[in-house]
């Protein structure tokens, strides 16, 4: 059986998004959906602390730990796999996050459009 080979917004092959704290709905440190994944944490971004701000504002602190899920709380710079959609809202509201092309997986493209993530890349 071949493994499966999740693709990024660019074509390529996925790239790790961040791996202290291990990134990703799967906690893979990858930005790979799947069925389980009923929000979309495709988007790898390096949040800042008026992303966060405005995530906890929207009622998902994401400073916070959460244990039970794996859940280390982040603080700004970190990088962590995003729902799509409030990377989406977030970009709407003028504080999206810097995101890293690379690793954000081509899912992502359902909800936000490339042009606007490459206004934001920080991978070029």
């Amino acid at each position: 059986m071949s493994e499966i080979r999740f693709r990024n917004v660019l074509g390529e092959e996925l790239e790790p998004c961040g791996i202290d704290p291990p990134a990703g709905f799967y906690r893979t440190g990858k930005c790979e959906t799947g069925v389980q994944d009923l929000g979309n944490h495709s988007v790898c971004a390096e949040v800042t602390e008026a992303f966060l701000e405005y995530s906890a504002a929207q009622g998902n602190d994401l400073t916070s730990p959460v244990p039970e899920f794996h859940f280390p709380g982040l603080e700004p710079g970190d990088r962590w796999c995003l729902c799509a959609a409030r990377w989406q809202e977030a970009f709407e509201a003028g504080c999206a996050p810097n995101v890293r092309l690379a690793s954000t997986e081509e899912n992502a493209l359902e909800v936000v459009r490339l042009a606007d993530l490459k206004q934001y890349a920080i991978d070029g």
